[in-house]
This record gives C-alpha cells, structure tokens and sequence, in this order.
C-alpha cells in the first residue's frame, strides 16, 4: 500500500467518518500490519494475535469519528491495541503463564537428546530458524502485560519516548527507565542461556525435536518462517534515545506482513449489515 501523507490520512478519516466505505477500507488496512504485529508480540502466537488483530480493527473502526487528531494516528491506534492487549485473557499463555526461571530451568534441563527424529522430512535448519523466532517471541511471554508493551513499543516499533508514555499513560521518564530495566533483564536471559544471541549453551538446531514434542513448532505449520516480513513499519518517530546500546541484541524483533485473513476480514465486515455500526458510533 502507497505510503499516505498525515493531510492524505486526516482526509480519508473525514470521508470515512462521513460513511465513504472505500475510505474507511483504506484507513483500517493501513494499521493492520501495526496491529497485528503488536498483537503477536504481545499474545505470542499468531492464531491469538489474528483474533485479537480482528477485534481490534473492529474497535478502530467503530470509534474511528472519536478521533480527534490531537495525537497521530498511529499513535491513537497503538493506544487503543495497547489497551485492548493489556487486558486480554483469550490467549494461550494467559492459561499457561511464563517466567525466566521457568523457561531457564527447561534449557538447562530438557531432555533433548531422549527425543527421536520427528521432523517428517521437514530440513532441520528451516525448523531451527523457525524455532529460533518462536522461541524469542515466547520468550518475551517471560515478562508482565504492561513490561512487555514497554519493550515491544521502544525496541520493535522504535516509538519516541514521549509517545510511548502517552500511550502508556506514564510519564517519557518513568518510560526510559522502565526500557532500561526492562531490555537489561532480557539480554541478561539470552547472555546466560542463548547460544545464538549470547554465551549459553542453548542451540536452536539440537532442541528441534523436543521442541516438536513439546508443541512449541510443528514441521506442518510453519508460522514464522512462512511468514512475509516488512521492510518498514508504519510511520511512528524513528529516532529513539540510545538507552543502554543492546539495541544489537534484539535483532529478533521482525516485522510481518498481517494474514491475508485479517484483509478478507475487514471487506466481509464492510459488505455486511455491521457496516451501519461504523455511522451510528
């Protein structure tokens, strides 16, 4: 999709707002991938992060006439996900929750070697790479709701402190040092325990099989591998204060192109008698 300009946008907000269904279709399908990225770090799979993407997008639209243009609206989205995010318990890990210790304690101590060749002709180093973005992914599952919104916003999407608090309703300070704190935590656990990103021991390629076991990748479902990555983000303020310089460390941190899904969503939406909501809200 052509990049638009902020008076582009404004302009088709305004005849989406009027009840122009095409302008409304243009709006939303330009914050899908922000969303569904954000949801997919956040929830840690991509079946929880497209059903938390759709009803997201479903907020966007049907509060879109309360935006008012006081903020960008990028960063009016990244409010309303972030919110919306912080609070949802359909996902997988909000049953089955991480921590360090725990998922330190299963590196240093899972079985790898008992675990027979359960790839079914899948190559090895496919299912290594895509171990590798789910485990990092997971891995961010590890820290609180509101911590991992702080972690996603500065190191991911690069947002500029003074947005991120205002969208976490925290002050730009409190913001930097929270980061701080928080990617320090993070390159610490992958220092220790991560053989591709730090000094541990653990390699991607060795654990394949027990991560097979485990259900933690499946050879027949290959999400992030498959999975088309971007080349840029949205339009949120690149620059970003150089913190603690671990920005190196979470290289991990890629973008995707949102599910064909999420598109067929949204036009199914805006066919239907739903559409009406959209006028009336």
């Amino acid at each position: 999709m052509k990049k638009m300009t902020n008076e582009e946008l404004l302009a088709l907000i305004q005849k989406a707002n009027a009840g122009d269904k095409e302008s409304l279709e243009t709006v939303i399908l330009s914050v899908r991938d922000l969303v569904f990225n954000l949801s997919l770090r956040i929830l840690g799979t991509f079946p929880d992060a497209e059903d938390a993407s759709q009803d997201i997008l479903l907020k966007i639209m049907t509060h879109l006439s309360s935006f008012k243009g006081e903020s960008s609206f990028s960063t009016w989205v990244f409010r309303i996900a972030a919110n919306h995010l912080k609070n949802y318990q359909k996902h997988m890990f909000a049953k089955f929750p991480l921590s360090f210790e725990y998922y330190g304690d299963d590196i240093k101590n899972g079985k790898v070697e008992d675990v027979p060749d359960l790839t079914q002709d899948v190559e090895k180093s496919i299912l290594a790479e895509e171990l590798k973005l789910s485990c990092t992914n997971v891995m961010l599952q590890c820290l609180d709701t509101e911590s991992r919104c702080i972690f996603i916003l500065g190191t991911m999407f690069k947002v500029d402190s003074r947005i991120a608090g205002d969208i976490l309703g925290i002050t730009p300070e409190a913001y930097r040092q929270r980061l701080s704190r928080i990617r320090g935590r993070m390159a610490d656990f992958l220092k220790e325990y991560c053989g591709e990103y730090g000094n541990g021991t653990c390699r991607c390629e060795k654990r394949v099989n027990y991560a097979i076991q485990n259900h933690r990748i499946s050879p027949a479902q290959l999400n992030f591998t498959a999975a088309v990555p971007m080349e840029t983000m949205v339009e949120v303020k690149e620059a970003m204060e150089d913190i603690d310089g671990l920005s190196q460390l979470f290289a991990f941190c890629k973008t995707y192109q949102s599910p064909e899904n999420l598109k067929k969503f949204i036009e199914k939406f805006l066919d239907g008698t739903s559409f009406s909501v959209v006028g009336r809200a």
